[in-house]
């Protein structure tokens, strides 16, 4: 009997994600050589994503758009922020040279937490970032196929990760 994914189940696939539709920019590409494998059901993922691979056999292909709303949202002026030179110099490991408009960086909150955002503007005592996910507004489209379904191990059950079979996370 083949397995279906759904919960507690490793998944291995293919894919292509493309901006917008079919014919879109290509963004992404996860081939045989190096497939996209994960843990479903965790809340790792965008829950539109999973619900479209929802019951799906090996072997199965598969094809949709998810819609900006559906996917990582539309742009939020909030999610723009004025940084104090100085705490940005703390929360990042960025070198001075790089900071400049349209770089992108990780920067580390009070609680350790790590957020990737896009440099728009550089003032005398503040750095603006854009935390706005890079693929806010974008329609995602998805193309591929399941290449292999399999019960979790305990391990990735408690980890709530796929493991490599060596045991380390992926």
């Amino acid at each position: 009997m083949s397995l279906i994914i759904e919960e507690n189940r490793v998944v291995t696939l293919t894919y292509e994600l493309r901006d917008g539709g079919a014919d879109g920019e290509l963004m992404e590409r996860m081939d045989a050589r190096y497939p996209f494998i994960f843990l479903f059901g965790t809340g790792k993922l965008l829950k539109s994503f999973e619900e479209n691979l929802r019951g799906l056999s090996s072997d199965d292909a598969f094809e949709f758009t998810l819609p900006a709303d559906q996917a990582y949202g539309r742009w939020n002026v909030l999610n723009v922020l004025k940084i104090p030179k100085g705490d940005f110099n703390r929360s990042s490991d960025v070198p001075d040279n790089y900071v400049k408009i349209d770089n992108r960086v990780n920067l580390t909150d009070d609680e350790g937490l790590r957020h990737n955002g896009k440099i728009i503007g550089i003032g005398d005592t503040e750095i603006e970032v854009d935390f706005n996910h890079i693929m806010v507004d974008k329609d995602l489209h998805f193309k591929g196929a399941v290449l292999a379904i399999r019960e979790a191990s305990m391990d990735e059950l408690v980890k709530q990760h796929y493991l490599e079979e060596d045991g380390i996370r992926k």
